[in-house]
């Protein structure tokens, strides 16, 4: 076991985004339009799979710049007060489901109470 392991705990966030797949010439061209993020492959399974490296890689990037927040309001994204999680949540039609993990490491040592600013 390395050292960081012992001093630190992950944390993922898995993120389900709706997507889309088309086939252009070669390749295939995976979208997440609500959030302006593109990928390709050869094939549609690697288009999505680039798609979701492409996502995290946004995701954090923006968490270490602090501007999350600002990119997901800009986007039109808005929470939920009253959520209800359903056993088979589905997009509209016209897009695949894709779950993106967004992993974290917190110290082991770290006071919960020292959380929130």
């Amino acid at each position: 076991m390395s050292r960081a392991n012992e001093t630190t705990l992950q944390v993922i966030f898995k993120v389900k985004l709706p997507a889309t797949v088309k086939k252009r010439g070669e390749y295939y061209i995976a979208s997440c339009p609500f959030l302006d993020v593109h990928s390709q492959g050869e094939t549609e399974e690697k288009a999505l799979k680039n798609l979701k490296q492409a996502l995290r890689l946004f995701f954090m990037s923006c968490f270490e710049r602090g501007t999350l927040d600002d990119v997901l309001h800009e986007c039109g994204f808005k929470p939920i007060q009253k959520f209800e999680a359903k056993a088979s949540q589905r997009f509209p039609r016209g897009y695949k489901s894709i779950e993106v993990p967004l992993p974290f490491h917190i110290p082991r040592k770290a006071d919960p109470l020292q959380c929130h600013v």
